[in-house]
């Protein structure tokens, strides 16, 4: 180690110096500690501040069932639907099982609703045939049309065919529907929760089953992004998630 002198002092008074100048340096280093403590606090409340929103906004897992329209009944069975012509197709050619109940309407572009036994024995409860028919309709052009109620009616599978009459054309999601038919006429209801940390939209008894927190939605002729952030406002959930259960030409209940 070099060690400067200054010649023209004594040695009392280089030492004097250096004491001097270690202090200093001392209360330098001292300050350079609170400094580093300081930024080291900020920089571990700033990671802990970014890990939280990432915790919070994990996503449960997606069902196979979400691809479609769909909810839970008060009785617990899953009902799905197609969201458009494509749908209709998948809905009906690949998880529509024989035991499953099927719902249409007469009304061009409605879809088509099931409910899915999965196994379960015997008659399906009278508040689930009467959910899934009030899903039928709300999603039909009855609720777009402002009607208060719109005709539904309920099929077993096998009466539910690709297969038309000679000279017939059967258009991408549409089926003939063959035999006997039971009608409902159900009043246009909806709602949306959140289930299981998924944005549900079904009939508002089904809904207010399963939800603690819920909107309800009526008809109404609001933008769709407006009454979904309104939603979102009220109950959480994603926004995209929201606007894939609400239907169209709808408001939020005041």
């Amino acid at each position: 180690m070099k060690v400067g002198i200054d010649i023209r002092k004594s040695v009392e008074e280089n030492a004097a110096d250096y004491f001097e100048r270690a202090k200093k340096d001392k209360k330098k280093i001292a300050g350079a500690n609170k400094i580093i403590s300081s930024f080291s606090e900020k920089i571990n409340s700033f990671a802990e501040k970014q890990e939280a929103p990432a915790i919070k906004m994990k996503a449960a897992k997606q069902e196979w069932y979400e691809k479609f329209r769909w909810f839970i009944s008060s009785d617990d069975y899953l009902v799905i639907g197609g969201r458009d012509a494509t749908t209709n197709e998948i809905v009906i050619k690949k998880h529509t099982e024989k035991d499953d109940i099927v719902f249409h309407t007469e009304m061009p572009g409605s879809p088509f609703i099931i409910i899915k036994k999965q196994g379960r024995v015997g008659e399906l409860p009278a508040n689930t045939l009467e959910e899934a028919a009030v899903f039928t309709a709300v999603f039909s052009s009855g609720w777009k049309r402002g009607l208060s109620t719109t005709q539904v009616f309920m099929v077993r599978p096998e009466q539910v065919s690709k297969e038309s009459q000679p000279g017939e054309y059967i258009a991408k999601g549409a089926f003939m529907i063959y035999g006997e038919k039971k009608f409902y006429n159900p009043t246009m209801s909806h709602a949306i929760g959140i289930y299981n940390d998924r944005v549900i939209g079904g009939p508002l008894s089904a809904v207010k089953k399963h939800c603690k927190d819920y909107v309800e939605i009526v008809q109404g002729d609001a933008k769709l992004s407006d009454v979904a952030k309104a939603v979102q406002k009220k109950i959480g959930g994603n926004l995209d998630a929201i606007l894939r259960v609400l239907p169209a030409g709808c408001k939020i209940k005041k």
